[in-house]
């Protein structure tokens, strides 16, 4: 698949590229993005220089894709969004949903913004053309549940030791979209979560 940008006019979502790559590093020393992904910590240049160059290009290529959100069509870098197919579970219908932001831009409902629009061009038949995408966190991760409940994906559980970070096990909450749900608040998730 061809790299795509995406806009409501909001928020623009665009591939990032080696000259976000000194932006990205500097937003990934926010220990609250490393406590909730599963990226290096500490987080280096080359690390940044490794994802660019060496995951970007090829997950577009192979239906993986990955935009950086812009607050401005030619902003900063202010956070990351992608999608995954889990191809382990021998089923090319089903990507995952992962995003981050900077302190700075949250509350401001530009990640809600973004998970619907990535999650729109996922579930387009004519685009990526999955048939479910899934959102999954680690536990306790309540602004990433509240991102997911707001763009229409649909509580469905815990997951015991589900997700490895680092070396450590955790816990981890799913929830899904399909086709056909809407992307409006899903009204099905537990108080807590």
């Amino acid at each position: 698949m061809d790299a795509e940008s995406l806009s409501d006019g909001t928020v623009w979502l665009s591939p990032p590229t080696v000259s976000d790559i000194d932006a990205i590093t500097a937003l990934c020393q926010e220990p609250s993005i490393g406590a909730w992904t599963t990226m290096p910590v500490p987080y280096h240049r080359a690390d940044a220089e490794k994802f660019v160059l060496d995951v970007v290009g090829p997950g577009w290529a192979g239906r993986s894709p990955t935009w950086a959100l812009r607050g401005a069509e030619h902003g900063p870098v202010i956070g990351m969004i992608g999608l995954s197919p889990l191809y382990h579970r021998r089923d090319d219908g089903i990507a995952e949903i992962g995003f981050w932001l900077a302190p700075a831009a949250r509350g401001t409902g530009l990640m809600t913004r973004a998970a619907r629009l990535v999650s729109a061009a996922g579930l387009d038949p004519t685009s990526l053309a999955f048939e479910r995408l899934e959102w999954r966190a680690f536990v306790g991760n309540h602004p990433s549940a509240a991102v997911a409940r707001r763009a229409g994906y649909h509580y469905e559980g815990l997951i015991r030791g589900g997700g490895m970070q680092r070396g450590t096990r955790r816990d981890i909450w799913v929830a899904g979209r399909l086709r056909a749900d809407p992307a409006t608040p899903s009204p099905n998730w537990p108080r807590g979560v």
